[in-house]
């Protein structure tokens, strides 16, 4: 069994406990990080091409703009061949209700039959939002398991919340 984390994160300004502050590395991917360090998995970040501002207000908008038209957001490559995996840890914030469009595009382009998705989000509140509903429809063929969503502020504190649920993941 193979497996590897996959995620998209932000960092710039973000909104974290009621106030913007600024974050050199994104709450997903800390969390993601934890995860990967956890079962010694590697762990590949999904990178816009075109970057999203840092300024909080211009990301929000972009993202809603983005899901509004469906957007496909274009991102780099990664190294790794999804066909030769068969379990991923897709990590992700919950943008406007569910994933972010980066995440939709990267679905979109692989195929999902037989493999394990288990989900990770960094939320403000809204917690998965219809994320998980979204990649039972996006995902035709996958066993989409329980998942794990953390406030993006507590990301850095979520050692134990990443513990125990990683006990449901059996190598």
């Amino acid at each position: 069994m193979t497996a590897v984390v996959v995620l998209f994160s932000r960092a710039g300004e973000n909104y974290i406990d009621g106030k913007r502050q600024m974050i050199s590395v994104g709450n997903t991917a800390i969390l993601g990080e934890k995860i990967s360090q956890q079962l010694t998995i590697p762990m590949y970040e999904l990178l816009p091409l075109t970057p999203y501002s840092d300024n909080y207000d211009e990301a929000v908008q972009k993202a809603e703009e983005e899901k509004k038209t469906s957007a496909q957001v274009a991102y780099e490559k990664l190294s790794v061949d999804l066909e030769q995996v068969d379990t991923i840890f897709l990590g992700y914030p919950n943008w406007w209700g569910t994933y972010p469009r980066i995440i939709a595009t990267f679905l979109a382009e692989h195929n999902w039959q037989n493999k394990a998705i288990y989900p990770f989000c960094t939320h403000e509140g809204s917690a998965f939002g219809s994320s998980i509903q979204d990649l039972q429809a996006a995902c035709a063929g996958a066993e989409i398991k329980t998942g794990l969503a953390v406030r993006g502020s507590k990301a850095s504190r979520a050692d134990t919340a990443v513990k125990n649920w990683l006990l449901s993941y059996s190598k």
